[in-house]
């Protein structure tokens, strides 16, 4: 986790916006030939998350900043629509997406993580990022999706970002040609209870959902909270090797933990922001805005807003209320929040009552750069010691 850590409470974080965001409420980046406004202001960017109609994601390909059209060639569902459709698409896999909540899945999910921290005390040391958080990840979404081990070792495999990892064999036309596979053995077969199979039985105002829109979910479901929950378990790792006292200290009791996990999205926001377009002309802050041009919404700044978090750049892993808006905010809230929390709530409680001490042995932070910001995000390498410890830690 970026930042000075030196105990509970009292971690200080790096924060680049805050000066523009005191000033204009927006900062500007330069992405190929166009000028970028992000909106920085928490009581703007969930303003602007609300109002579909000026700020739409109704753009095939360019919610993400820089835009996709190069490294898939399916809109996203629903990320990429306004209301109804997306209403309509997402009430179709909330099912599937609300898993989490059930307790024997968090058993399965809490035995997935003992299972992994057990395996790296065992090693002399473990690179985090690629060795721990990505089969974490990956081995999680195959519990998620009803898949086998098989499944999650391929995705696995394709890296830490499903389109932008060059050590990964992933890429755009590796994962479609794997999703048409799937949804084509589901075609022939489905009445089976994974994913894909679920895809094929779906009725969508009355009628079965085309090999697009199937493609269209299926890419957002495997490229959408990959690095970000990759991220998120880094840092937490490192904070806990910087300070486990401060993680056991909330470790003792659920509530608590789920304080802390909250705490640890906010301050790690391992998505710095996310693109809209603009139908209309449009005043963005001081910066006119033309039609059919991109503006995004920074959840990192948002989340470090002092009109809404006191001591924002200090790490309290029991702060509340913490209206952190790291999962996004209104009708394009996180599908999968439930299963990214019910990852991070498993990581704290097992190195809190399972591990005794992680050592950093070398690490290599990731730097998002922009043109008018650096921000630390998550790690290239992560390579660390593991100790078992006690029940107790």
């Amino acid at each position: 986790m970026p930042g000075k850590m030196t105990g509970e409470a009292s971690v200080e974080l790096r924060d680049p916006f805050a000066a523009a965001r005191r000033d204009e409420g927006i900062i500007v980046i330069d992405v190929a030939d166009d000028r970028i406004p992000l909106i920085l202001r928490h009581r703007d960017v969930r303003a602007a998350a609300r109002d579909w109609s000026t700020y739409s994601s109704d753009a095939p390909f360019r919610v993400p900043v820089p835009s996709e059209e190069a490294v898939r060639s399916v809109r996203q569902l629903p990320i990429e629509t306004d209301p109804p459709q997306h209403t309509e698409v997402r009430k179709l896999l909330e099912p599937i997406f609300r898993r989490p909540q059930s307790l024997d899945y968090v058993a399965r999910i809490d035995a997935l993580v003992s299972e992994l921290l057990t395996e790296a005390c065992a090693a002399d040391t473990i690179e985090v990022v690629r060795e721990f958080a990505l089969p974490l990840q990956s081995r999680a979404l195959a519990l998620l999706l009803g898949m086998s081990e098989d499944h999650a070792r391929i995705w696995i495999g394709w890296g830490t970002h499903i389109f932008h990892d060059s050590e990964g064999d992933g890429g755009g036309d590796v994962i479609e040609r794997y999703l048409r596979e799937q949804i084509a053995r589901a075609g022939t077969d489905p009445e089976g209870e994974d994913f894909f199979c679920q895809l094929e039985r779906m009725l969508w105002d009355g009628r079965s959902l085309t090999l697009e829109e199937k493609l269209g979910i299926a890419n957002l479901t495997f490229a959408g909270g990959r690095d970000t929950v990759i991220n998120a378990v880094a840092g937490i790792i490192v904070h806990f090797a910087t300070d486990p006292e401060a993680v056991r200290a909330v470790a003792d009791s659920p509530k608590a933990i789920n304080l802390a996990v909250e705490e640890y999205a906010r301050a790690i926001s391992p998505l710095t922001f996310i693109g809209r377009v603009c139908p209309a002309q449009t005043m963005v802050g001081p910066m006119q805005v033309l039609a059919d041009s991109q503006v995004g919404l920074c959840w990192a700044s948002a989340n470090y807003d002092p009109d809404v978090f006191d001591a924002p750049t200090t790490l309290d892993l029991r702060r509340s209320p913490n209206p952190h808006v790291a999962f996004g905010s209104g009708h394009h809230s996180c599908l999968g929040a439930h299963q990214a929390r019910a990852i991070l709530r498993s990581l704290v409680g097992n190195l809190a009552h399972g591990i005794g001490a992680v050592s950093v042995v070398d690490a290599d932070e990731n730097v998002e750069r922009q043109s008018s910001y650096n921000r630390s995000l998550g790690y290239r390498r992560l390579v660390c010691s593991f100790a078992a410890g006690t029940a107790d830690g």
